[in-house]
């Protein structure tokens, strides 16, 4: 009987994740883990208002609670300067209310007490007199002449507008449009989500008032930036400043963001001289944190009457809250919303975007996606849908039509990124190939004789992650690269330090891979570190599909560092030159005599006892690396869905995924990926919403209201895929980003117009409810 070898873990190996062993035994150590000895725990009173001035604060009774040690107003915090803090795009953001507040769930006071409970039942004894002022719910609301301000306490802000910002050639896209045949026009809305990972934020702050030390317990996704954010908001001196992020409950954007919990719990140890936990329940995650999308989209599509794409006009108006603190590169005022040219060989393209105030929660957060990428990908793949529906033509068939060709890479887009590879034809094949897509197109005429309701959504999608480089891409002025630390001991067993931080995605085994392919050393041999900021070099973190594309990238080039150095130690073991070594497979030896050779545990030992002469002791270094190009992950996704006349209930019935993120460091971890983004796009266009009244309050506060995909809704989803290797990146990884959120929504909507285009419905505003469709029905008069 044959007996099957273990896997060593090299790249293309679906090894079993090694982190999943502690955590399917209830072994993994989150923030809410920490317990410090004398720890004191805090509550905050939020505003029940989304627009209104405080007139006072009484504290009193909170401060009588027994078990209260104290109570923390925005007049306390502004006597030491952190009344208000810096955000990530460059504005200001209220730590605690002092003048007015400007969206419902914003922190007005704070209570730090002995035990959790009795912090939360005196928060809510604060009083707290407001004059309650109008709310200003949407952007174009909050753009007319005569809205109420919401920033007015900033110097020279005379209204509601944050930016404007542009990409693209205008005078050639005017060019474009008047040669064209046709226009297709098309308003739509991606509205207001929440990543509401399983995990809440929190933090516990223990600053020692003896040496000034203070260790951060923090929810983050980027701990050695959060590092120095908070070195500059609260003056502490960097290297007095350890943030430990342990092990994260999903993040998805939304532990990028510096909170004003996080500051006050600071400020409060500081100040107190004991250790804060301070943990949200769900409501304050939904209401106060950092959401995504809420994008107005218009576009234009200037076509030829064959079909081919001549030029492209986007005008964008972005919901920012009551503060502008998307987590974006800093001179990309809307993200990296320009690649909404797509995967399409568009000449001419020109997109405007525009950002306003509202009274609502800020933070605009890359939510399972690169920044603003999936909310682009929504509208061309939108727009390109109802230009097949315009023109009658198949919606595969004007894709491939325009598809950017794969003889064409490096292609610079008509706004400026410049894709590494691709080969878009050959991922639409091999989803039409698994879904059987003529065949459908066949039972789809057949039941249209009858009256029935089936349809087939199309979405190809193209991603852009991996930032840097650092020239054009930076963080609140931090440079993106990102690092990693290598050290490999006399044993041959090795530890990887990380700049970048897991929140689910497996760097523990897929990192390790990487080590294992360039050095051999085994998988199982390699320990990976991350989020101590003491303990690990410093990096950008893991947001926006990054940690792959730039961190990989650097754990591949520090172990080929190292991997020079072991050879000149073999050389000097095999007594040959060096110029003679040859590696392969955690083996060295001389060219044309493999059976003379050194494994890389054997030239580990010899590391710390056996150096040639002049060679410095040890097997260790670090690199950080800064990308010359992002990398453009690819694919197309086919959804099938039948609808109900008489209800207007969508049922998806099947949904292909065909992938390609180069190479595949572990599939089954890729996998377990696109699952999740897949997952995440059906709850999107069906379900997942956060909106406002007419006086700002949120409705979406809490999971009875703001409904999640469970195993019971969620669709099988059939796996595909192709592989385009990345010609910058030394493994040749694009990064699985998280593409199945880009493209996916765009796919299931697609289908349901697909279904009802012929009656004349061109557009359904996404969550897709069964209300909303059978709606329209009824007003086509196709409902039954």
């Amino acid at each position: 009987m044959a007996v099957e070898t273990p896997l060593k873990g090299n790249i293309g190996d679906s090894i079993k994740r090694k982190e999943d062993d502690r955590f399917i035994r209830g072994k993994g150590n989150y923030l809410d883990d920490v317990v410090l000895p004398g720890m004191l725990y805090m509550s905050i009173n939020r505003s029940p208002f989304a627009h209104a001035r405080i007139r006072s604060i009484n504290t009193a009774a909170a401060q009588a609670v027994p078990g209260v040690v104290a109570v923390v107003t925005g007049e306390l915090l502004a006597q030491h300067k952190l009344a208000w803090m810096p955000t990530l795009s460059g504005d200001t953001q209220a730590v605690l209310a002092t003048d007015k507040v400007r969206f419902q769930g914003q922190e007005v006071a704070c209570v730090i007490a002995n035990d959790p409970y009795v912090a939360r039942d005196a928060a809510a004894l604060i009083e707290v007199d407001y004059d309650v002022l109008t709310a200003v719910v949407t952007p174009q609301q909050a753009l007319q002449a005569g809205a109420p301000l919401i920033r007015d306490e900033k110097e020279g802000q005379k209204d509601n507008h944050i930016y404007h910002w542009e990409a693209g050639d205008k005078a050639k896209t005017d060019e474009a449009f008047a040669k064209a045949d046709r226009v297709v026009k098309l308003d739509t809305f991606y509205p207001r989500c929440h990543p509401s990972p399983l995990e809440t934020c929190g933090i516990v702050a223990d600053v020692n008032p003896a040496t000034g030390h203070a260790t951060l317990y923090m929810t983050s996704q980027a701990p050695h930036a959060h590092r120095t954010l908070f070195a500059i908001v609260a003056g502490l001196p960097e290297q007095n400043i350890r943030i430990i992020s342990p092990d994260i409950g999903g993040g998805f954007g939304n532990k990028v963001p510096i909170y004003p919990g996080y500051v006050v719990a600071t400020a409060a140890s500081l100040l107190i001289g004991k250790p804060v936990k301070w943990v949200e329940d769900r409501s304050e995650n939904l209401i106060s944190t950092g959401f995504a999308r809420d994008f107005h989209m218009s576009g234009e599509l200037a076509l030829r009457n064959d079909g081919r794409m001549l030029g492209l006009r986007v005008k964008m108006l972005s919901d920012n809250g009551a503060f502008y603190s998307d987590a974006q590169p800093t001179k990309f005022r809307a993200g990296l919303f320009h690649i909404v040219t797509g995967s399409y060989d568009l000449q001419a393209a020109h997109v405007e975007t525009d950002g306003a105030y509202t009274n609502k929660a800020p933070g605009g957060v890359a939510y399972r996606c690169s920044f603003r990428v999936t909310e682009a990908s929504y509208l061309i793949e939108r727009l390109v849908e109802s230009a097949a529906l315009e023109m009658n033509m198949d919606p595969t068939e004007i894709r491939l039509k325009n598809f950017i060709q794969p003889e064409q890479f490096p292609y610079k887009s008509a706004t400026g990124f410049e894709y590494d590879s691709g080969d878009y034809p050959r991922a639409m094949q091999v989803a039409l190939d698994k879904l059987g897509y003529q065949e459908l197109r066949k039972e789809q005429a057949e039941k249209r004789k009858k009256g029935e309701l089936m349809g087939i959504g199309v979405a190809s999608f193209t991603e852009v992650v991996g930032a840097g480089p650092g020239k054009h891409y930076d963080i609140a002025g931090l440079r993106m690269f990102d690092s990693a630390e290598l050290r490999v001991h006399p044993t041959g067993k090795a530890i990887l330090k990380l700049g970048v931080k897991s929140q689910g995605q497996g760097h523990e085994t897929t990192f390790a891979q990487i080590v294992t392919e360039e050095l051999g050393i085994p998988a199982a041999d390699v320990e990976v570190q991350e989020g101590d900021t003491d303990n690990t070099p410093y990096g950008l973190g893991t947001y926006a599909s990054r940690s792959t594309p730039v961190g990989g990238a650097a754990t591949a080039m520090v172990s080929r560092k190292l991997r020079d150095k072991a050879k000149k130690i073999a050389a000097h073991l095999l007594e040959a030159s060096e110029a003679d070594i040859e590696f392969d497979h955690g083996k060295f030896f001389v060219r044309g005599s493999p059976s003379k050779s050194k494994t890389i545990q054997d030239v580990a030992f010899a590391a710390y006892t056996n150096l040639p002469d002049g060679l410095e002791a040890g097997l260790e270094g670090v690199t950080y690396y800064d990308p010359p190009n992002m990398t453009f992950p690819f694919g197309t996704y086919l959804v099938v869905v039948d609808i109900d006349r008489g209800t207007g209930q969508v049922k998806v019935r099947r949904m292909v995924a065909v992938d390609d993120c180069g190479v595949r460091i572990n599939p089954m971890v890729v996998e377990g990926q696109i699952h999740g983004g897949l997952t995440e796009g059906f709850g999107i266009a069906f379900m997942e919403l956060i909106t406002f009244d007419e006086e700002g309050n949120c409705i979406g506060s809490n999971f009875t209201d703001y409904l999640l995909p469970t195993a019971w809704e969620t669709p099988k989803f059939e796996m595909g895929e192709t592989v385009t290797p990345s010609p910058h990146h030394p493994i040749g990884a694009k990064g699985v980003g998280e593409s199945a959120t880009v493209g996916s929504p765009a796919a299931y909507v697609n289908a349901v117009i697909d279904a009802v285009g012929h009656l004349g419905i061109r557009n359904i505003d996404m969550p897709v409810t069964s209300d909303k469709v059978w709606a329209a029905l009824k007003e086509k008069g196709a409902a039954e």
